[in-house]
C-alpha cells in the first residue's frame, strides 16, 4: 500500500502567503452599481383583456383530444417591448461590426435609474 502512495503521491509545493496591507472592500462597490443599473425584464404581465383568449387557446392546444383533462393558466407574460427593441438594436449593432458568423444572443439588459 505504502509503495503506491509513494508512486502516485502528488508533492504540494506551497508557496508562502503573505499578508496583505489593502483591504478590498467589493461589497459597497457592488451595493452602488446595483443602486444605479435596473434590470429589464424580458416578460412583463399582460393584459387583462388578454387573459380569456390566450387562456382559450392555451387550453385548446394543450388538451388536444383529451376533452376530459382540465388545464389551469395561472400566470399569462408578454414579451416585453423595450427589451425586445434593444434586444435587437444591440445585436444588430453587434452583428455588423462581427465579420464571423456567429450568432449574439442578449441574455441581460439594463438601464440607468
Amino acid at each position: 500500500m505504502g509503495l503506491f502512495t509513494r508512486l502516485f503521491k502528488k508533492e504540494s509545493k506551497a508557496l508562502p502567503i503573505e499578508p496583505s496591507n489593502r483591504s478590498i472592500d467589493t461589497n459597497s462597490e457592488d451595493r452602488t452599481l446595483r443602486d444605479e443599473w435596473k434590470a429589464v425584464p424580458a416578460y412583463i404581465e399582460a393584459n387583462a383583456e388578454d387573459y380569456q383568449l390566450v387562456s382559450l387557446i392555451a387550453t385548446a392546444i394543450a388538451t388536444g383530444d383529451q376533452p376530459n383533462s382540465q388545464f389551469v393558466v395561472k400566470k399569462i407574460l408578454q414579451r416585453n417591448p423595450e427589451a425586445k427593441l434593444v434586444s435587437l438594436i444591440s445585436a444588430s449593432i453587434a452583428e455588423a461590426s462581427n465579420t464571423s458568423s456567429h450568432s449574439l444572443v442578449v441574455k441581460k439588459i439594463y438601464k440607468k435609474n
